[in-house]
């Protein structure tokens, strides 16, 4: 049975020893689950992420699948993706990841490591599809406090901008701003300053866990089914 392993700060590394796969949104929080596990010694083999068919993009962070190929290069690693449909019924989407499952035990992988922070049901949710496949989810960035982590993230080069935004609980222009002190400012009163509770989604295009800078700049700004997204491009 797959058994759940997180952190905290000051914790000793107990996860298993052997090739890691990532899942990798092309957010910041991701971005430095890859930092640590690096840091800690882990044999990072794959990033993977689930892309919408449809739109070739990342799903809800809505990063173009060309940037996702740019980021994986930058980070000097395979990336596998799990295309679900537009929309995708929570049976397609643990379809699409049973494969990836699948192919990773095939590959001789027995660890997947997420960066999820807080949310105990989400964190439950992977727990309970990953036991009994013989793949142990970890949890590098588990309880770190988040206003805290934010600015290590930032103070230690990391480079995002904004490519998600619910209006809803944060302001819409703050969608398209790079992910910076000012933006951290900016955010309302009970907004998490790392969108943990989906007030936004980023794409980071520098930082420690790459080896080059992946180069963009801005594309159009839509509103569209309730949320507001700035297109990133890819430059040069």
């Amino acid at each position: 049975m797959a058994r759940a392993v997180w952190y905290r700060p000051g914790m000793t590394d107990t996860a298993p020893s052997g090739p890691v796969l990532l899942s990798w949104s092309s957010g910041k929080d991701s971005a430095w689950t890859l930092r640590e596990l690096l840091a800690r010694g882990h044999e990072v083999v794959g990033l993977l992420t689930t892309v919408n068919a449809s739109a070739d993009r990342v799903a809800m962070h809505a990063v173009r699948s060309e940037l996702l190929r740019r980021q994986a290069e930058a980070a000097g690693l395979p990336l596998w993706t799990a295309e679900i449909p537009s929309p995708c019924s929570n049976a397609d989407y643990e379809d699409a990841m049973g494969r990836v499952v699948d192919r990773a035990r095939a590959a001789g992988i027995a660890t997947m490591a997420f960066g999820d922070l807080f949310l105990e049901d989400i964190r439950r949710y992977r727990e309970d599809k990953l036991e009994g496949t013989g793949l142990t989810p970890i949890f590098p960035l588990w309880q770190r406090p988040t206003e805290a982590l934010a600015r290590t993230m930032l103070a230690a080069g990391l480079k995002a901008v904004v490519t998600c935004v619910d209006p809803r609980q944060v302001p819409a222009e703050l969608c398209g701003r790079p992910y910076d002190e000012a933006f951290l400012e900016a955010l309302p009163e009970g907004a998490d300053p790392c969108g943990e509770n989906g007030e936004f989604h980023t794409f980071v295009w520098d930082g420690p866990m790459f080896r080059h800078p992946v180069p963009i700049e801005p594309g159009e700004v839509v509103e569209r089914e309730g949320f507001v997204y700035a297109d990133v491009l890819p430059r040069g």
